[in-house]
């Protein structure tokens, strides 16, 4: 396989950063353009909508598979576990998705951002409990550091997050969502090592994740008709740019750039959604915000050092 050169890994870097960097501005665009009673409802909606487009597009590029061991193989019970773990891991998908995206409804977008960035924090302390990692000093460190900031972040009231009923929930939920995340990598993980290649791979998680979500809206008495043209073209970019586009940029990366340079790489998307959010709502962090922003970013980039010395 040829090494791509240097300007179209950077090239496909920086797009994917930046596709994944506008999510939160088109589920603020959306918000706005319906301005739901229900913001739970709604966001489900957006939800669902974002997954079931998603894996409508990712559907083209499925490759039969066999439940049955391949000739030779006799771990039957591993053999066709790949599938299990790659249905958990869509679960963990809608779980993520569910959380995050309604939390930009109740917090602003640099806090959700910074938050739910918090996934590599996440993801050693569950690779400690799944794998047994060991936790050496600097993952503590930066893990309390991470504990710090997203406390100051929770109590930070600037004009960011006073404009929301409820910013804290916001928070949390954004939070629960950076957990859903590093549980789908990791499930994800265990479903590619068990033989599952990544196009069938995605094609079961967005699509289990579709299934998931595809009722909840209605539960709550949520319609997936009636809404401005906006909102449909918010949701269709959503599905393109941040998940097709920018998860799968990120994705291929992978098999040339160290995990860790593309997780700090990562760290611009807090920064860039922030940017956005004050250019085009006036949501300007608050000091306090911005302050315990940065101890979680720095905290995040401490604990992945510690993968790359």
């Amino acid at each position: 396989m040829i090494q791509p050169s240097r300007w179209r890994l950077t090239a496909v870097l920086i797009t994917g950063i930046l596709a994944v960097s506008l999510t939160a501005v088109w589920i603020r665009l959306a918000i706005d353009a319906a301005t739901p009673e229900h913001k739970v409802g709604f966001s489900l909606f957006l939800a669902a909508a974002r997954l079931i487009c998603a894996a409508v597009i990712v559907l083209p590029a499925w490759k039969g598979f066999r439940l049955s061991p391949l000739s030779g193989e006799v771990d039957n019970t591993r053999y066709n576990s790949r599938i299990y773990y790659a249905i958990a891991a869509g679960i963990c998908l809608a779980a993520h998705f569910a959380t995050w995206i309604t939390s930009v409804a109740y917090t602003s977008i640099a806090a959700a951002t910074v938050l739910v960035n918090t996934n590599p924090i996440w993801t050693g302390l569950l690779s400690w409990v799944w794998y047994g990692e060991r936790l050496t000093r600097q993952r503590i460190v930066a893990i309390f550091l991470a504990l710090v900031g997203g406390v100051i972040i929770a109590l930070a009231n600037g004009s960011g997050s006073s404009n929301y009923d409820s910013p804290m929930l916001g928070n949390a939920l954004a939070l629960l969502g950076a957990i859903m995340f590093s549980l789908y990598l990791i499930l994800g993980l265990q479903a590619q090592q068990r033989g599952l290649n990544t196009s069938n791979y995605i094609a079961i998680a967005y699509s289990t994740a579709a299934l998931c979500l595809l009722p909840l809206p209605l539960l709550t008495q949520t319609s997936y008709l009636g809404y401005p043209p906006l909102v449909y073209l918010c949701v269709l970019l959503m599905a393109v740019m941040s998940q097709i586009v920018g998860h799968t940029s990120l994705n291929w990366l992978v098999r040339w750039l160290s995990p860790t340079l593309i997780s700090l790489s990562l760290l611009f998307e807090p920064v860039i959604a922030s940017c956005l959010g004050a250019m085009f709502f006036q949501e300007i962090p608050s000091l306090n915000l911005l302050f315990g922003g940065g101890i979680i970013l720095i905290a995040i980039a401490l604990f992945l050092r510690q993968k790359s010395v």
